[in-house]
């Protein structure tokens, strides 16, 4: 176990985390794209999947900045998310329920994200790093905007496979 004696050492622990986040998540947005069936929400996760590598790119920048190795501590969170989270890829279920369990596995992973950059990005104001806040509020902005694409997608989703179980139904 690392000893983390100050709040500069716990605020590297911090970036290094959020790296290992988005370096999963990057193994796993293609597989998400695969999974879908709507063209859209593949878009989204493939649009997301080259966000998430400016993302990675910009901690590597912070590493640079707090002239620290660029290094992962390991996320056993964003690891139970994707594992949760990865059986809706193999699920047997109607296109567009699918694609709602896929749309709700991925939110979970960005609200995980989107908790730990506003973490971050308090940690470095109030640290004095405003440069590095500057980059981390530029990636939570991005992160925000991925979660209203995906509940845009979900409510799409729901209401299709609210109308797959009305045509079934009528036969």
């Amino acid at each position: 176990m690392p000893k983390i004696d100050n709040t500069s050492k716990a605020f590297v622990v911090k970036i290094q985390a959020l790296y290992d986040i988005e370096m999963q998540l990057e193994k796993v947005l293609p597989k998400l794209a695969r999974a879908a069936n709507n063209p859209e929400l593949k878009k989204i996760f493939l649009d997301h999947l080259e966000e998430t590598k400016m993302h990675r790119d910009r901690l590597e920048q912070i590493f640079d900045m707090l002239d620290v190795d660029t290094k992962k501590t390991r996320s056993e969170g964003i690891r139970g998310i994707i594992e949760d989270g990865s059986w809706v890829m193999d699920v047997d279920a109607p296109i567009f329920t699918k694609d709602s369990m896929l749309v709700g596995a991925a939110r979970y992973a960005e609200h995980y994200e989107m908790a730990g950059y506003m973490s971050a990005i308090e940690e470095a104001k109030a640290l004095g790093l405003l440069d590095i806040a500057d980059l981390l509020s530029e990636t939570l902005v991005e992160e925000e905007n991925a979660d209203k694409l995906l509940c845009k997608s979900l409510v799409e989703s729901l209401q299709n496979a609210k109308e797959e179980i009305s045509i079934e139904d009528e036969e």
